[in-house]
């Protein structure tokens, strides 16, 4: 089993913003094994200025992207509309906010700035950037690992010792670190090997688990980027239609 964690710890002891201590990586469960809170309060974010610039948050608007969910194999598909008036635009669209629950992924009426004071969103989504909320992207600590050799379908529970990363995508004088893909201000989140880009945004099928702030723990997987299209661009590289229509099977493990 190949777990994706050395890639964050690398850029973290680089010199990524150094979180306080309510936002530090962590492991799952207390010493019964039980799973337990990861904070309860939010912490103060670094380079906050070059965020709200780097990122085009947006103030006073909230995203009309919809989110809506259907019930699969005791978990759930949900699709969010992230494409934040097209590619061009998304510059000055907001991005959209959801909160995991077990009725489904709830959409929530925050704008970007204000999300970086609440705890009460998981995940934002623009385009093809899923941040989580933790570490550089906001005030929780939701982090997330990522499993290369495994598929969605084979992980039913937690590995013991998980280390759960947030996104750490500035370093110390608050420059951003980009990740692969050549597109500008797109950061290194943790959730960042999604996808790839041979010319259009492929999904790689890469399931991950993800720890929100209660610590409870999801595991999610992203199908489908394009409304149409998809298997075209990750075979041939073709882009799709209806992009960032974002599709991701996701499920509670107990």
């Amino acid at each position: 089993m190949k777990i994706c964690t050395s890639m964050f710890f690398f850029l973290f002891l680089i010199g990524g913003c150094e979180p306080n201590s309510s936002q530090n990586d962590s492991g799952i469960g207390s010493d019964e094994g039980e799973l337990g809170s990861v904070c309860d309060e939010t912490s103060e974010l670094s380079c906050v200025d070059e965020l709200i610039l780097d990122l085009s948050l947006q103030d006073d608007s909230f995203s009309d992207g919809s989110v809506s969910n259907t019930s699969a194999d005791d978990g759930f598909v949900t699709l969010v509309d992230a494409t934040a008036g097209g590619y061009n635009n998304a510059a000055n669209n907001p991005w959209v906010y959801i909160q995991f629950t077990e009725e489904g992924a709830r959409k929530l009426e925050i704008d970007d700035e204000e999300a970086l004071t609440s705890m009460d969103w998981d995940m934002a989504l623009r385009r093809y950037i899923i941040r989580l909320n933790g570490g550089n992207s906001g005030p929780s600590c939701v982090g997330a690992v990522t499993f290369f050799e495994q598929n969605f379908e084979d992980i039913d529970s937690i590995p013991e010792g998980l280390t759960f990363v947030q996104d750490t995508y500035y370093t110390q004088d608050c420059t951003i670190i980009n990740d692969s893909s050549g597109l500008p201000n797109s950061p290194q989140v943790v959730l960042s090997s999604w996808w790839e880009y041979p010319g259009c945004v492929a999904t790689t099928g890469y399931p991950h688990l993800i720890q929100l702030a209660d610590g409870s723990v999801i595991k999610m997987v992203v199908d489908s980027y394009y409304g149409e299209g998809q298997d075209e661009c990750n075979d041939s590289g073709q882009m799709g239609g209806d992009s960032a229509m974002i599709t991701m099977r996701w499920k509670m493990l107990d």
